[in-house]
């Protein structure tokens, strides 16, 4: 089935309709604010935490994992000692005694390093718990933020969410109503104006939001709702006051 065709006052009816949907629109989101983004950047920040604290935790288990290994040494090398002292006690010459000797020393050496390698993990073990517990101080206090500003965000949802997508869906309803390159045409301008007002009417004798006065020639000629008129200063479709404030009452009406 064919789109009806519009006359142009009706598609001016039309643009300012829908600009008066898509303006409330943001005005529900205008409520929410930066409370989305909040939320978001609080998840990815503890989200960040939560990978650190997986990175030290996981350091700390290798290190755990490095002194177990080194007491494990320590007792190959303390079960060896005791081998080379027994063996010293039926040795036949000095040269196997002094042998001997140098193996019980050199395992000494090793059981000293080892306590060295230990006492050097244990501390740096303290360190990455010490900055566990900062991590988890700090994320505790995020997680309190985050459950404030969710809880601030559901309540400001609860109360718009669904008049949000009954205008979104009266946005799409109305937009459809317009021919593909006017619909295009107005939400470029409304993505590139202040405010996202791409449709304004005449306010004492300048197009709504701009200093910039327009002829009564050209009043005359957007009153008469024969063309559709850009603002040349601001870009802006143009519709007569009269127009504006019909249109405002009979949005007023499907708003309430």
């Amino acid at each position: 089935m064919a789109k009806k065709e519009l006359s142009i006052e009706e598609k001016l009816r039309s643009l300012y309709d829908l600009q008066l949907i898509d303006s409330r629109i943001d005005e529900i989101r205008n409520v929410r604010g930066e409370l989305p983004l909040e939320v978001e950047d609080l998840e990815d920040d503890i989200e960040g935490l939560n990978t650190r604290l997986s990175k030290i935790e996981s350091e700390v288990t290798e290190l755990e994992g490095e002194i177990s290994n080194k007491k494990q040494a320590i007792k190959e090398s303390e079960d060896l000692k005791k081998k080379y002292e027994e063996q010293q006690k039926n040795v036949r010459n000095n040269r196997e005694f002094d042998s001997l000797a140098k193996e019980i020393e050199y395992q000494d050496l090793e059981v000293q390093l080892a306590e060295k390698r230990i006492k050097e993990y244990k501390a740096k073990i303290e360190h990455k718990k010490e900055s566990i517990a900062k991590t988890n101080e700090k994320k505790a206090g995020l997680v309190t933020h985050l459950d404030h500003k969710k809880a601030e965000l559901n309540d400001i949802l609860k109360e718009t969410e669904e008049e949000e997508n009954l205008l979104i869906a009266k946005s799409e309803e109305f937009g459809k109503a317009l021919e593909g390159h006017l619909l295009g045409a107005y939400k470029r301008i409304r993505a590139n104006v202040k405010n996202g007002l791409a449709v304004v009417a005449i306010e004492r004798g300048a197009s709504g939001g701009s200093f910039f006065t327009i002829p009564p020639q050209r009043q005359l000629e957007i009153a008469s709702r024969k063309k559709i008129i850009i603002d040349e200063h601001s870009g802006r479709i143009l519709v007569d006051a009269a127009l504006a404030e019909e249109e405002k009452l009979k949005m007023e009406k499907m708003f309430s």
